[in-house]
């Protein structure tokens, strides 16, 4: 590339200022493809060559499922889908990877491979170089015969032995690589099978340990039982606490019968009482046939019968007879004998009945004081029987201990055989000999090579065109471009001449010695005005858009912010939240924003003919939305994530509490002024300036007004 002149330099860059010039890129890299074309092609001889000289590798796998195998048959104590239910977690499958990686069964894998001894895994076999036989002289390693031939071996054994799980599952897959392929598939059978046994010897062992601990402790424990169960039958017969049916004390017994005798004595006596009152009183009314037992009495039945005849007799008698005839009186007089004999026999059963009440009075009263006694004793045996309860409570806890051990014992003898305790996995998928080798994977590596060495030359070429001709790259004389603009003129814009730097330097006498800005909006040189802008704004944070609050008097005739804002539209993405007036209240705005009534996609809107995207204040109104100034500063930060550049509008006649959560987190205040002698508008700016840091400038109309005296009297009022 030919060196170019400064001023060759200097019109490159005020043609293109910081857009990059694609074609002339696109032209050097054309010009210098062989210095692109020839690493690559290097790079791709020199990785064929390589793939091809390295001696290939080849990798058996074999994959094991954890699963629980154990079964009814192999654990009768168990269900089988108790035991199907336990499944291994993530955890659970990471721990069992780190049990195949162990170094015990890499120690016994090494001996069943028969990696002891070969070339490629012991660093023992054979003789030693000269380059290894000096760096053991000069301490640089230690010799192999100071290892055991296993310690040799397992440092290479881990380097091509791979356990990992296979994805969101329980499979483990076990790979082994090596020059060998039958080596290679041995070594990942031999691993996953070495895993299995080891399963099983872990339980078999566990097993066989549960059921010495068992043993052990099971004739101790038979021996106390024996022991509480004879003190129980010793106490029982010491203190009479013999059990009789129903496992219940003879005590207890008595005492239930004694309470029976006596309820059916005081029935027996109260029923005789009853009978001979029911039958005394009959005898008084004359009611003595109505007496069942009475009337149930042969003897009574007989002479009932007889006295029938007899007054059937006198009634025949008595159709011949006077009253006062002998044979009258005879019959009266039999008949007579006959009632007396009849009451005889009932007085006789009121009489039995009376006996019968006293002797059952008489059993009553031996079955109370029989039962009073049996109370007493039984009272007595309560105390016994309360430590008798704790003798047999503490002998059947023995005994369902003992029970309980002696099923474990068996279960645990049982388990102990060989094959009764698989393990829990199984091998699914076993390792075959692989025919293609794992590594080098030949056409990978050469088009990644290739690929790289592309890219890197491209960027190279590339990279010496941008430095060599300044591509993009601002010149010392750049002003500082407005983040979020790619723009043309204005970072190519020249160093401003002499009349503007004294012009610049009385507006700063104007703005009370530089505390206020001001800022140009001239249609027709947006570059200038949008760079004007960009120095007037302070740094945003990183990934932040600036944010600019502007004050708008809304003059007649004057430049708004909307206009401003178009200025920006046509060179990033800016959006204006329109907070200074009122006038659209029949769409959603800010406020309805605020009030979580809408979302940002229902607000913003586009300007017709522009790329300028608004916000206005809402149907709520702005007093809606300063009412809510911490939601305010959430919803800007959302917006400055998103555009280049944020610009919220308020009035100029806002008081300090409406406007105070706007400037104080935005980078710039610009208050449109319109002509220099706007008062109220300086007025604003001065009073805004105390409520922020942030740089505050006036915005002005093009043309500018004529300067007040010559540049002259302007350089002795700087002076």
């Amino acid at each position: 590339m030919t060196a170019r002149t400064d001023s060759e330099v200097r019109d490159a860059g005020e043609g293109r200022g910081d857009m990059l010039d694609l074609g002339a890129l696109w032209a050097a890299i054309k010009r210098r493809k062989l210095w692109i074309i020839g690493p690559s092609l290097l790079a791709l001889g020199l990785s064929f060559v390589a793939v091809n000289m390295v001696t290939p590798r080849y990798t058996g796998e074999a994959r094991i499922l954890l699963e629980n195998r154990d079964s009814y048959f192999t654990r009768p104590g168990q269900l089988g889908g108790e035991s199907s239910s336990q499944q291994f977690d993530a955890e659970g499958v990471q721990s069992q990877v780190q049990v195949i990686m162990s170094r015990d069964l890499a120690r016994e894998a090494i001996k069943r491979i028969g990696l002891v001894g070969n070339s490629e895994f012991d660093s023992g076999a054979g003789a030693l170089n000269a380059l290894r036989k000096i760096g053991v002289l000069v301490g640089l390693g230690a010799h192999p015969a100071d290892r055991s031939p296993e310690e040799r071996v397992l440092e290479k054994f881990y380097d091509r032995l791979l356990v990992y799980p296979v994805g969101r599952s329980r499979i483990v897959a076990v790979e082994f690589t090596s020059q060998d392929p039958a080596l290679a598939a041995k070594g990942a059978n031999e691993i996953a099978a070495l895993y299995l046994e080891m399963q099983e010897a872990a339980k078999q062992d566990t097993a066989r340990s549960a059921s010495s601990w068992l043993s052990t402790t099971i004739e101790p424990l038979r021996k106390r039982l024996a022991e509480a169960e004879a003190k129980v039958e010793d106490f029982r017969s010491r203190n009479g606490l013999l059990v009789g049916s129903n496992n219940t004390t003879i005590t207890s017994q008595q005492l239930a019968d004694l309470s029976t005798q006596l309820s059916n004595a005081r029935s027996q006596q109260a029923e005789a009482q009853a009978k001979a009152g029911l039958i005394r009183d009959a005898i008084k009314q004359g009611r003595t046939f109505e007496i069942p037992d009475v009337a149930n009495n042969d003897l009574v039945r007989r002479l009932i019968e007889q006295r029938v005849n007899l007054r059937a007799q006198i009634a025949l008698e008595s159709r011949t007879l006077l009253p006062e005839h002998p044979r009258i009186k005879e019959l009266n007089a039999q008949l007579a004998d006959l009632e007396g004999q009849i009451r005889g026999a009932a007085e006789r059963a009121v009489r039995t009945l009376e006996n019968e009440a006293k002797i059952a009075s008489q059993r009553v009263e031996s079955f109370t004081a029989a039962l009073d006694g049996q109370k007493k004793n039984v009272s007595s045996a309560n105390d016994s029987e309360v430590q008798l309860r704790a003798l047999e409570r503490e002998a059947r806890t023995l005994r369902d201990q003992l029970e309980q051990y002696m099923g474990r014992y068996r279960e645990a003898i049982a388990r102990d055989a060989q094959n009764a305790t698989p393990a829990d996995a199984r091998i699914i998928s076993r390792a075959i000999e692989p025919t293609e080798p794992s590594f080098p994977k030949k056409v990978p590596i050469m088009i990644v090579s290739t690929l790289a060495t592309f890219l890197v030359a491209l960027a190279t070429v590339a990279s010496r065109e941008l430095l060599n001709g300044q591509a993009g790259a601002p010149t010392p004389t750049e002003p500082r471009r407005a983040p979020g603009w790619v723009g043309g003129g204005a970072a190519g814009a020249t160093r401003p001449s002499k009349g503007e730097q004294r012009r610049e330097r009385v507006a700063g006498l104007l703005t009370h010695t530089g505390r206020l800005g001001q800022i140009t909006l001239d249609r027709a040189d947006p570059d200038g005005t949008l760079g004007d802008l960009a120095e007037r704004i302070a740094e945003p944070p990183r990934g932040m858009a600036p944010l600019v609050a502007i004050l708008d008097g809304g003059g007649p005739g004057a430049t708004s912010a909307r206009d401003l804002a178009e200025l920006l539209a046509q060179r990033c993405r800016c959006i204006v939240i329109d907070l200074g007036k009122d006038e659209d209240r029949t769409r959603p705005g800010f406020s309805e924003l605020l009030a979580g009534e809408a979302l940002f996609s229902d607000i913003i809107m586009r300007e017709p003919g522009s790329r300028l995207h608004s916000i206005s204040a809402g149907r709520a109104g702005r007093a809606a939305v300063f009412a809510a100034p911490g939601l305010i500063e959430v919803a800007l930060d959302a917006l400055c994530e998103t555009y280049d550049w944020v610009l919220v509008v308020a009035a100029t006649g806002d008081d300090n509490a409406e406007l105070t959560p706007l400037v104080s987190r935005s980078q710039g205040v610009l208050v449109m002024a319109g002509q220099v002698g706007n008062g109220h508008a300086v007025e604003a700016a001065y009073r805004v300036a105390d409520l922020t840091k942030a740089p505050v400038a006036l915005v002005l109309d093009a043309p500018s007004v004529p300067l007040p005296f010559s540049e002259r009297e302007a350089d002795e009022a700087m002076a």
